[in-house]
């Protein structure tokens, strides 16, 4: 996701440098007006930018009136104002009406550069904000990005909201959560929704990682830089040149490894085995674990700088025991994936029932892995109960056995069980009874009725 950035300054020659700056620095979103009377109607007609850098002394309307309009029609368009005149009061004026900062022509370009980067991490901040505060989560920008992901989950949609503006920032992100929870899927949506996107995306697995792997992993080596270096060999960083690298079970990471990587992260540069001259990293850096990190810095086996430098971003994904409102989704995704002649898409009453009970320690990918084992041996078929996984049943049915001691008269009258079985159904889905009765397999309009008989309207 590019960044987008509209420059209004009414000298052709400022407006043509400065946008040749901008795109040598890697923005390509760019939008150059020398009338501020036309930016302004753009803006009141619907544009909107991340950042607006606004020259102030300009014929037809000045940029402190431009400022006005910019902030009343597009108030998350971040301001910096430009001028010749360096004037304190001026500055200070333009700070209360709300501009982000202001700068003096003629412009350093790397000054600048440093503070559009603080102007779009505030952005980025305010909008987190009010993504947690707003009743309704707004839509994603880039939804094809995301579209891997299958949820209707509210917490899910919020991180993914985040996630994408995230993806607009040069941070590194750290995403944590049980095995399973889909973190190299949210990885590789953060790369697709970034400006990255056309580039390279690498997972790694450091789990794997030793002193010598990692150093001809990573940096790579020139021939003879070493016994065995029988020719040269780009590492993972040049490889990945432009791209995102994928840093999964960071916190499997020997310690001795961890500070070579926090060289990287916070110097952007690296040295090739046999190249006497550091190189530049140009990555993003996405880190996964299912590890604690805080108790694992408790106990000295991860660094704390390397945490803070890989912690830009945090992202928590929820086990799938706290999505239950994407079980059929995810079930209906994966017998449709699956092969056709595996099974017909139906599934009994009493096997939903258990897939509906069993608590997933694997998540997702272990739901995935049961649905698809249960419609290969379903055959065409519907997917009973003895479909399923002998673990999967095993489990549920320890969950729910009945101690032998319990007396004869302790045994609940049908219709209780009953009873019990559809709220705790229509209590999973959310209170959705289209959903329920989906899931029970009965009719919508009998579920209505029994829903009316317990006092649910």
């Amino acid at each position: 996701m590019q960044s987008r950035i509209f420059l209004i300054d009414d000298e052709q020659d400022f407006l043509e440098s400065l946008e040749r700056g901008l795109l040598l620095s890697g923005f390509r979103n760019i939008r150059a007006e020398s009338d501020p009377r036309k930016a302004a109607a753009l803006f009141q007609q619907g544009e909107s930018a991340d950042i607006a850098i606004i020259d102030i002394t300009m014929p037809g309307m000045t940029g402190v009136e431009l400022l006005d309009r910019i902030r009343s029609c597009s108030p998350a368009t971040e301001c910096i104002m430009v001028t010749a005149a360096d004037e304190a009061s001026l500055a200070v004026s333009c700070i209360k009406k709300g501009a982000f900062d202001y700068r003096v022509k003629p412009l350093n370009l790397e000054e600048l550069l440093i503070v559009i980067a603080k102007a779009l991490e505030r952005k980025n901040f305010l909008e987190i904000q009010r993504i947690g505060k707003q009743k309704k989560i707004p839509d994603l920008l880039y939804p094809e990005a995301f579209a891997p992901i299958i949820t209707q989950s509210e917490k899910m949609l919020q991180i993914m909201k985040e996630a994408e503006l995230h993806a607009a920032r040069k941070v590194p992100v750290l995403i944590t959560g049980e095995t399973g929870t889909g973190k190299e899927l949210l990885a590789q949506a953060i790369h697709r929704a970034s400006s990255r996107a056309g580039r390279t995306f690498t997972p790694v697995n450091m789990s794997s990682m030793n002193a010598t792997l990692f150093e001809a992993e990573f940096y790579g080596h020139t021939k003879g830089a070493f016994t065995g270096a029988t020719q040269d060999r780009k590492g993972y960083l040049e490889t990945t040149s432009g791209g995102t690298l994928f840093l999964d079970e960071i916190g499997s990471l020997p310690l001795e490894l961890q500070g070579k990587l926090l060289r990287v992260l916070q110097e952007g540069e690296y040295f090739k085995l046999g190249v006497s001259r550091p190189l530049g990293a140009d990555v993003r850096f996405i880190a996964a674990t299912n590890a604690e990190l805080d108790k694992l810095q408790d106990q000295g086996l991860f660094r704390k700088d390397l945490f803070y430098r890989l912690c830009g971003a945090w992202l928590d994904l929820p086990p799938l025991r706290e999505r239950g409102e994407d079980l059929v989704l995810l079930v209906e995704a994966f017998l449709r994936d699956g092969d056709a002649s595996h099974g017909s898409g139906d599934i009994e009453e009493p096997a939903w029932a258990v897939l509906s009970a069993y608590d997933y320690p694997g998540n997702v990918r272990e739901l995935k892995s049961i649905v698809q084992y249960a419609a290969s041996l379903a055959k065409g078929k519907s997917i009973s109960i003895h479909h399923l996984p002998a673990y999967v049943t095993t489990a549920i049915s320890k969950k729910h056995r009945v101690a032998p001691s319990l007396p004869p008269e302790s045994v609940a009258p049908l219709a209780d069980v009953e009873k019990d079985h559809i709220l705790k159904a229509y209590r999973y889905t959310g209170e959705n009874k289209l959903q329920t009765a989906r899931l029970l397999e009965i009719g919508l309009n009998t579920l209505r009725r029994k829903l009316q008989s317990y006092g649910i309207v």
